[in-house]
């Protein structure tokens, strides 16, 4: 069984005579979901431009169940339709004149053209590319530079993964300019696409933020079974106060270090709420230091 959003990329391929680059796969794919209401996949700016790492990922899966083939090149990879089946009718119907609409506006234009016309509509999303002094003038280069986000003042974040996907999790971090993202899991492993370390690292990195793990601030998973209430979650807490804190506080003044010397450091965990979150303890703590220059936000 195909999930929709891997019948959408398959119909999209099969659009373009059933090869594309990855670079015009990613491109058309992007334009496609501005289409959308609820949009398939969420993109961020990264190497190229507009990017999904769901859409890179389905596209690796899709190759290993047989649907599509990656061939690589010194120019990049291709992707390739391996079993034709007319995935178009598998869309419904605003789906369908979606990607006609796609291929009859855009696909004449060779794949620089796409990606310029994506930096000049859609500047956020050129913001990290490396190419795009190689394709736009001074002038629409400046207009990238506006939407880059920089902030001097020194601030503390906290975010969860929980409801988020990779995208808009790193997409919430670039908007607010942070520098470090510190993971305060004790073990950073996720079932969830994107954020098991390497992955989370990966992404990180390529929109130059610098990802850390701090697993001794972390709490054990089994400590966090059976919690029903936000009473709950306050006894653990409290517990992870006097103890992992407390044995930890090195590690503790070691993050203080970071904000003080890269300004903006964003504690990640997984729970959307950092009430029911170590991470609101640990980021209590660092507001408690003395002689601290930095504010605090909950993202």
């Amino acid at each position: 069984m195909l999930y929709y959003r891997r019948k959408i990329l398959l119909a999209l391929i099969e659009a373009f005579d059933g090869h594309l680059t990855a670079k015009q796969l990613q491109k058309y794919l992007f334009l496609f979901t501005r289409k959308q209401e609820e949009k398939a996949f969420d993109f961020i700016p990264y190497y190229y431009g507009c990017f999904s790492f769901q859409a890179n990922q389905d596209i690796m899966t899709l190759a290993k169940l047989g649907y599509l083939s990656i061939i690589k090149s010194e120019n990049g990879r291709r992707i390739q339709i391996c079993q034709p089946n007319n995935y178009l009718m598998m869309l419904d119907m605003f789906e369908q004149q979606a990607i006609k609409e796609i291929k009859e506006k855009f696909g004449c234009l060779s794949q620089n053209e796409l990606i310029r016309y994506t930096y000049i509509n859609y500047p956020y999303y050129a913001t990290k590319s490396t190419i795009a002094i190689n394709l736009l003038n001074e002038e629409e280069l400046a207009v990238i530079d506006k939407q880059k986000r920089t902030f001097t003042e020194p601030q503390l974040f906290t975010i969860g993964y929980e409801g988020r996907s990779l995208e808009k999790y790193i997409n919430i971090l670039l908007v607010n300019d942070v520098h470090i993202l510190c993971d305060v899991r004790k073990n950073a492993c996720s079932q969830k696409y994107g954020f098991s370390k390497s992955q989370l690292e990966k992404a990180c990195t390529g929109v130059g933020i610098k990802y850390i793990h701090i697993p001794q601030l972390g709490i054990e998973s089994e400590q966090r079974q059976d919690l029903k209430s936000q009473k709950d979650y306050e006894i653990l807490f409290e517990s992870y106060e006097k103890s992992t804190l407390k044995e930890n506080w090195d590690y503790l003044l070691y993050v203080r270090e970071l904000i003080d010397t890269e300004k903006r450091v964003a504690l990640t965990c997984f729970e959307e709420s950092h009430k029911q979150c170590h991470r609101g303890r640990v980021a209590k703590y660092l507001m408690q230091l003395p002689d601290i220059t930095y504010t605090l936000k909950h993202l």
